[in-house]
């Protein structure tokens, strides 16, 4: 396979932030383009960083080229502040990012969306993911891959006391997670990416979503 170039949504996040080494460490990809509102703390020779406002993300068009999309972006209401700034990030940023690689010839578009995502749900949070990937879905890309991770597991930069008993509750949890519950276990973050890796490598077709426990099985070394 020739090599190929990528564009990385989200290179801050948890699952983010482990995809952009394993791209950059990946004979696959000669180019690894990031986009980020501050400059990353680390050089590479792959590596093309453009900072970038996510607000007027049509003036960095000429840098959304890629052959692969990859996009982790994500917050949480409590975050952003409020539903409306939760939803610029997770559907308005994403849809963009989206349309504009599309736009410049990208092949395939991978995505971070969420257990339990649809359209039609109650749940803001839960509405706001299926929404995003309907529309994701209707553009014309040769391949879109999403990835739906149950509660993501690694070392988070803002460390919340909730967010810790979850942790603890979801790992006591998992022994009674099986069959078709087994997509409910958390999932860590380095799985995820490696599983996004993973699927992109393989050049597919097509509108795919992945369930978390299927995700588990790719993501693994």
């Amino acid at each position: 396979m020739q090599p190929r170039s990528a564009l990385l949504v989200g290179a801050n996040g948890l699952v983010g932030g482990h995809l952009l080494q394993l791209l950059l460490g990946d004979d696959a990809y000669n180019q690894v383009t990031v986009l980020v509102r501050k400059p990353l703390a680390f050089r590479h020779s792959k590596l093309q960083e453009c900072v970038v406002d996510f607000d007027q993300l049509d003036k960095y068009k000429d840098a959304l080229r890629a052959h692969d999309a990859f996009c982790c972006l994500g917050t949480t209401i409590k975050v952003a502040g409020s539903q409306e700034a939760f939803r610029k990030v997770d559907f308005t940023y994403v849809v963009q990012t989206a349309a504009l690689v599309l736009k410049n010839g990208a092949e395939q578009f991978l995505m971070v969306s969420s257990l339990g995502a649809e359209m039609n749900s109650r749940v803001f949070y839960s509405r706001v993911k299926g929404e995003v990937e309907e529309a994701v879905s209707k553009l014309p890309f040769k391949a879109i891959q999403i990835f739906r991770p149950s509660f993501l597991l690694g070392d988070r930069r803002e460390s919340r006391r909730g967010e810790k008993m979850a942790i603890a509750l979801m790992k006591s949890l998992s022994f009674a997670l099986a069959g078709s519950l087994r997509k409910y276990r958390a999932i860590h973050a380095l799985t995820v990416a490696n599983a996004m890796l993973s699927v992109a490598k393989q050049q597919n077709i097509g509108v795919a979503i992945y369930e978390s426990d299927r995700i588990q099985v790719l993501g693994q070394v």
